[in-house]
């Protein structure tokens, strides 16, 4: 091939390149290498033109924020005839900048001098700034105190934040290519997770409170946004969830819902509470035609107690009182303080023979219970009814408190079970 041909090729070649192309002398005294040949993507990219190129300097794409170091490294370099890589900001000819990446390499002659430098150019903007909107982004989860998580289409982990970390206890490497799941505290039915995947895979958002077992054993609650990333062929390739820690707030709510339902004094169901679960539990037995009875008890002789030792002491004897009641009833009872000295059970489930059975155990385990506060022994009367299908919560309160004053009247310390208008001890 003749070497008009071949020089043809290749500035044919170099024209059609994508990455642009700049020759300049080699000569490194100011004002500096001179250019002598541009293609045609060195002027798209700079948005010179050639005639505006040719003779100039470098300097030309210089400013503001090229990197100084940079330039410094790239002198050392040509001055040392090696070959130079590096990253730097140059202008366009209206003076926008742009982020270029240079591959700069010495031209030799036959007797190994350097004549001139090949520089290819490729302005690498837009990814730079991809690079930077991630490492924004990167730093932004980073700081979030949000948990993050972003899972790959089969739900495995492929990114964690640190809130994570610190949220759940495991670090990111021992979670990546892990399934969530290695979170699940038991706590949710396999219908919630079912509701959850359906939500997702049919492109919605699904947002709830989970409760996550850390890894340390502990139980924590966390609110939960989990949405589906598509592609632009609607495809869901990942999905973003998005966690704040609740576990403070909800056990600060857990703990006012139970001082509004709880006794103060002895930790049992208060009048409020119990009322509202008497309400559920007779409609209930109404409407499958269940059993349902009360237990209302009273102790004896307490208004002595608290004159002769004190309020203080009355209180610690209906703490004990209270402890031997849960000791003695079954997990489906419910125990109440009703006032003072009178305590509530609702026994659902339960026909008033065998309510007046469980009545005249609990009085015996009372009989039997030292009350070292007091030194002596302490008893009460208990009245039990069954509550009829057609009755009132008022009325059934009503009978059982009847009931109650009629073991008292009787001579106190037995058990009165009352069924309509008979009466057995």
């Amino acid at each position: 091939m003749q070497d008009i041909d071949y020089l043809r090729l290749l500035e044919t070649a170099m024209e059609h390149s994508f990455n642009a192309v700049v020759i300049t002398t080699a000569d490194l005294d100011l004002p500096g290498p001179t250019i002598i040949y541009v293609n045609a993507a060195m002027t798209c990219m700079s948005g010179y033109t050639r005639e505006e190129l040719l003779g100039a300097t470098p300097r030309l794409l210089q400013g503001p924020k090229t990197d100084r170091e940079t330039l410094d490294r790239l002198r050392e370099s040509l001055n040392a005839g090696e070959s130079f890589d590096a990253i730097t900001v140059n202008y366009r000819k209206d003076g926008s900048p742009y982020d270029v990446e240079w591959n700069l390499s010495p031209v030799r002659n036959e007797t190994g001098t350097i004549t001139h430098f090949v520089s290819i150019q490729r302005d690498i903007t837009s990814s730079v700034e991809d690079q930077r909107q991630r490492q924004l982004l990167s730093s932004v989860l980073e700081m979030s105190s949000d948990s993050v998580t972003i899972t790959d289409a089969t739900g495995d982990i492929e990114y964690v934040n640190r809130a994570f970390e610190r949220y759940t206890g495991y670090t990111r490497d021992a979670v990546i290519g892990q399934n969530p799941r290695l979170l699940k505290s038991g706590h949710h039915s396999a219908k919630f997770y079912r509701n959850m995947w359906n939500t997702l895979i049919n492109g919605g958002t699904f947002r709830d409170t989970f409760l996550d077992q850390t890894r340390d054993g502990a139980h924590r609650y966390i609110e939960q946004t989990i949405s589906p990333i598509k592609d632009k062929q609607g495809r869901i390739f990942r999905y973003l969830s998005v966690g704040k820690d609740i576990t403070q707030r909800v056990k600060h709510e857990q703990e006012l819902e139970r001082l509004a339902n709880t006794d103060i004094l002895t930790g049992l169901a208060n009048r409020l509470s119990f009322d509202r679960r008497l309400e559920l539990e007779m409609a209930r037995s109404q409407r499958y035609q269940r059993p349902l009875s009360l237990i209302m008890l009273d102790i004896d002789h307490f208004k002595p107690i608290n004159d002769t030792h004190g309020h203080d002491v009355g209180d610690q004897v209906l703490v004990h009182l209270a402890n031997v009641l849960r000791e003695n009833l079954r997990m489906t009872d419910l125990c109440a303080r009703w006032g003072g000295e009178e305590f509530i059970v609702l026994v659902p489930e339960t026909a008033i023979f065998q309510a007046r059975q469980l009545a005249e155990k609990l009085r015996e385990a009372i009989v039997a219970t030292e009350f070292p506060v007091v030194g002596q022994k302490i008893s009460a009367s208990f009245g039990v009814i069954e509550a009829h299908h057609d009755e009132l919560m008022l009325q059934v309160i009503k009978r059982v408190d009847l009931a109650l004053y009629q073991a008292k009247a009787a001579g106190r310390n037995q058990v009165m079970a009352v069924k309509g208008g008979q009466h057995a001890r």
